[in-house]
C-alpha cells in the first residue's frame, strides 16, 4: 500500500532543529521551558538522555517551527547526546554566571561541536542565571563577550528566571540559520541554470567539431 502524501510543511516555511548543550546544572532545561511553555520552576530535574519541545514563530514574515532538543550535562550520557550534533542546525552553548567550571567547559563543548556535528552549524554563547546577586556572579559579562569574539559567534546573558533574553536568544539564532538557509537556496538556483548552460554550450561546441570534421 502507498504511504499517503506528505503534508508536513503546510504549517511552516522553515524546520529549524535546535539543540541545548552546556554541563549539568547551568539551566539548560529551564530556558527551554521559558521559552517553549513561557513558565519557570525552581525544582531541579536532571534531563536523562534527551529531551525536546517545539515553538513555531513568526520571523521576517515566515513561520519557523524549532525543534530544540535539550541534551542531558552528566559525562555518563555524553555519548548518548553526541548522535544529535549531526541533525543540529543551531547549537547554544550554555554555562552558569555563577559558576566558573561551566564557563571553562565551553572550550569542551566547543570541541565537541567540531568534532560531532555539521561544519556549518551556527552557534551562540549564553551565559545563565544573569538574575543572581552580583556578589554570587564569577563570570564577567567582558569574559563571555571575549570567549565568544574568539570564536566569532553571538552572546547573551540570559535569566529563564526573570525571561531576560531569552526570546531574543532563540529568535536571534533562528533568524541567523534561515538567513543562512535562504543564502543557500539562492545560491543553488544560479548554479544550476550555469550548468545547464554550461551543458548547451558543450553540445553546440560538440555539434560545431562534428561539422567540421565531417
Amino acid at each position: 500500500m502507498a504511504a499517503p502524501p506528505t503534508r508536513a510543511r503546510a504549517d511552516y516555511d522553515y524546520l529549524i532543529k535546535l539543540l541545548l548543550i552546556g554541563d549539568s546544572g547551568v539551566g539548560k532545561s529551564c530556558l527551554l521551558l521559558r521559552f517553549s511553555d513561557v513558565s519557570f520552576t525552581t525544582s531541579f530535574i536532571t534531563t536523562i538522555g534527551i529531551d525536546f519541545k517545539i515553538r513555531t514563530i513568526e520571523l521576517d514574515g515566515k513561520r519557523i517551527k524549532l525543534q530544540i532538543w535539550d541534551t542531558a550535562g552528566q559525562e555518563r550520557f555524553r555519548t548518548i547526546t553526541t548522535a544529535y550534533y549531526r541533525g543540529a542546525m543551531g547549537i547554544l552553548l550554555v554555562y552558569d554566571v555563577t559558576d566558573e567550571a561551566s564557563f571553562s567547559n565551553i572550550r569542551n563543548w566547543i570541541r565537541n561541536i567540531e568534532q560531532h556535528a555539521s561544519d556549518n552549524v551556527n552557534k551562540i554563547l549564553v551565559g545563565n542565571k544573569a538574575d543572581m546577586d552580583e556578589s554570587k556572579r564569577v563570570v564577567p559579562t567582558s569574559k563571555g563577550q571575549e570567549l565568544a569574539d574568539e570564536y566569532g559567534i553571538k552572546f547573551f546573558e540570559t535569566s529563564a528566571k526573570t525571561n531576560l533574553n531569552v526570546e531574543e536568544v532563540f529568535f536571534s539564532i533562528a533568524r541567523d540559520i534561515k538567513q543562512r538557509l535562504a543564502d543557500t537556496d539562492s545560491k543553488t538556483e544560479p548554479s544550476t541554470i550555469k550548468i545547464n548552460q554550461d551543458q548547451s554550450g558543450g553540445v553546440g561546441e560538440a555539434a560545431q567539431k562534428s561539422a567540421c570534421c565531417g
